[in-house]
C-alpha cells in the first residue's frame, strides 16, 4: 500500500464572474488544496480568516502566513499549488480582473 494520502480539495464558490472581474472564495479545511494551476489572470487574495499557506512551486515550497484582511496581489502567469497548513479552516476571496477599467 502506498504512503501517499490524497489531500481533501478547497471548495471554490464563484461569487461574480462578469466582462470584468471573477471573484471566488476560497474554503480550506485543514490540509486541504486547490490543486496544481497557472493563474491566466492577474489577480488579488483577501483573507477572511488568518492563512497558513504552505505554496508548492515545482520541486520547492514554502509556507506563508497572512493575516485575516491583508491583502496582496500577484500579476498572471503563476503557477502552483495552495495548501492549509494550518490546524484552523481557511478561507480568501480571491480577484481577479479580466480587464483594465
Amino acid at each position: 500500500m502506498s504512503a501517499f494520502r490524497a489531500r481533501p480539495p478547497a471548495i471554490p464558490t464563484t461569487l461574480v464572474d462578469d466582462a470584468v472581474t471573477r471573484i471566488i472564495r476560497w474554503d480550506f479545511e485543514p490540509g486541504a488544496d486547490t490543486g496544481v494551476h497557472t493563474h491566466g489572470l492577474g489577480y488579488v487574495v483577501v483573507p477572511m480568516t488568518d492563512c497558513h499557506f504552505l505554496i508548492e512551486e515545482g520541486d520547492s515550497a514554502r509556507e506563508a502566513f497572512v493575516a485575516q484582511g491583508a491583502a496582496y496581489r500577484r500579476e498572471a502567469g503563476a503557477t502552483h499549488n495552495v495548501v492549509n497548513a494550518g490546524s484552523e479552516p481557511m478561507s480568501f476571496i480571491e480577484i481577479e480582473y479580466k480587464q483594465a477599467l
